[in-house]
């Protein structure tokens, strides 16, 4: 495709924004799909636009369009995890869309209407709902229903899915989300672009360098800020050990979940040291607040680099000695295999990304589709498999922590001299952060004017993958929807925003 008015993020794949009409807002998104182009996200600003983001293999393209009052056409028809987004947009904007399906999505009515609004009155009116949220139900004979959430039985966040059931076979299941709603959106007006990096760093805990390197390259794609070599090479080694500690986390619960507690208790373990060497190497468990706008707030020295690849080497070795056990087990075989299928057409259809994508032959991975540093100087390889079942989406866990514990030891050993963080000056402008976090692909879309944040939307793929969820337990038994969700492992936090 050939797109006008290019705009190239700083340290990312070019980003070309276009600027549309209502009336040719669904041409733009069918010419996309007819290109191979993907939805990446749909979003709305209170100066009256709708935004919405494909991606190609020759980069992003951000399509613009003013509303004054007409309803926008519906993209779900194209893209079909377009229709949660578009409800998104109207709870927190006002904007009208001619879709069929017009429920409230984040909104609950416990706040007053359209947030974003430059018009917004905290204490105004609260939006009413008539009734309860109108679930779609199945009939039939022997059909019941299971509420499930949105308080769970487990320190988990909150969601709430109602199954369509006979007997313990699924036959539909609807989720309603939104209750982290935490107005992060709204929370990010009027900041400095120094003060958002703190808010980035917390829109999704388990993403904290994902969502914080993201919003850094955003800023940093408005003020025609290049980061030094070295800070980019520091940004990777942290992203991918964030990515370890998730994908370990999840394998054990997983095996958990499977009743197979050794894994749980292995897997917990080999986290914990992580997370240790991360508190003494960088002075935070988490990562928190070390990728800032400009570069990264720590360094790391000959012994640390010296640690790090012995860490590599031990862990490899545990999580080799760990996958044949779950290989060679029966019993969680016997769970994994052909559970939670989502066939590679379905994912396709679907929009299925990140790493459940991955599993499905829906494969996707900017670390190699749009290389930005240190990734570009960098052997990689992406993992992926065509099960699309649990056992799929656990193997390409265990392929990314080999791959992940591989370009760890290329950074330590390529890691190039320079300093680690350099001042961003106040600018003004609108800019792109795009980065691959353990889910799949994060994004920022950010305006600052005059140093301070005008608009700040962020976007978890756990948007694409939440819905496919839902058709993913179609036909599976009650009891294994919760391996089923955990291999998924998608964010209340990151989506609810």
């Amino acid at each position: 495709m050939h797109f006008e008015g290019i705009h190239r993020t700083a340290s990312s794949a070019p980003v070309w924004t276009l600027d549309a009409r209502v009336e040719s807002w669904l041409d733009i998104a069918g010419s996309c799909l007819e290109h191979g182009g993907r939805l990446v996200s749909i979003w709305g600003s209170a100066s009256g636009f709708v935004h919405a983001a494909y991606v190609f293999p020759e980069g992003m393209l951000v399509a613009r369009c003013a509303v004054s009052g007409e309803k926008i056409p519906d993209l779900s028809k194209m893209f079909s995890c377009a229709s949660r987004m578009q409800r998104a947009v109207s709870d927190m904007l006002g904007f009208g869309f001619d879709q069929a399906d017009d429920r409230p999505w984040i909104s609950h009515g416990l706040w007053p209407r359209h947030p974003l609004k430059k018009d917004f009155d905290p204490e105004g009116q609260c939006m009413s709902f008539e009734g309860d949220y109108p679930f779609v139900a199945v009939e039939g004979e022997g059909v019941h229903e299971i509420a499930v959430g949105p308080v769970h039985a487990g320190i988990i966040e909150p969601g709430h899915f109602r199954f369509q059931v006979v007997g313990e076979k699924v036959l539909r299941l609807e989720e309603r989300l939104g209750f982290k709603h935490k107005g992060i959106e709204k929370a990010f007006e009027g900041l400095s672009f120094i003060e958002g990096a703190r808010l980035a760093a917390r829109i999704s805990g388990d993403s904290t360098v994902a969502y914080s390197w993201a919003y850094a390259m955003a800023v940093e794609s408005v003020c025609d800020v290049k980061v030094s070599e070295r800070a980019s090479f520091l940004r990777g080694l942290l992203l991918e050990r964030e990515r370890i500690a998730n994908h370990l986390a999840d394998l054990g619960a997983l095996g958990n979940d499977a009743g197979f507690s050794f894994g749980l208790a292995q897997f917990s373990i080999l986290r914990e040291d992580m997370l240790r060497a991360n508190r003494d190497l960088f002075g935070h468990r988490l990562l928190m607040d070390l990728v800032v706008p400009g570069g990264v707030l720590k360094d790391i020295d000959s012994a640390a680099k010296d640690r790090i690849a012995g860490e590599c080497a031990i862990l490899r070795k545990k999580v080799e000695d760990l996958r044949e056990i779950y290989v060679d087990h029966t019993g969680l075989q016997d769970r994994f295999i052909a559970t939670g299928k989502v066939a590679p057409e379905l994912a396709a259809k679907l929009g299925l990304t990140g790493l459940a994508g991955r599993a499905s032959r829906n494969a996707s991975d900017l670390r190699e589709e749009h290389p930005y540093p240190p990734y570009d100087k960098l052997e990689f390889a992406m993992a992926t498999h065509h099960g699309g079942d649990v056992a799929a989406r656990v193997s390409v866990r265990f392929d990314e922590v080999f791959e992940s514990l591989r370009l760890i030891e290329q950074m330590v050993a390529k890691m190039p001299e320079g300093e680690t963080v350099i001042e961003v000056p106040p600018c003004s402008g609108s800019g792109f952060g795009w980065v691959e976090g353990f889910r799949g692909e994060v994004l920022i879309a950010l305006e600052i004017e005059q140093g301070l944040i005008s608009r700040a939307h962020a976007h978890d793929p756990s948007w694409q993958n939440w819905p496919v969820l839902e058709f993913a337990v179609i036909g599976n038994i009650v009891p294994d929807f919760p391996l089923i969700n955990k291999s998924f492992n998608l964010s209340y936090s990151g989506h609810d925003l």
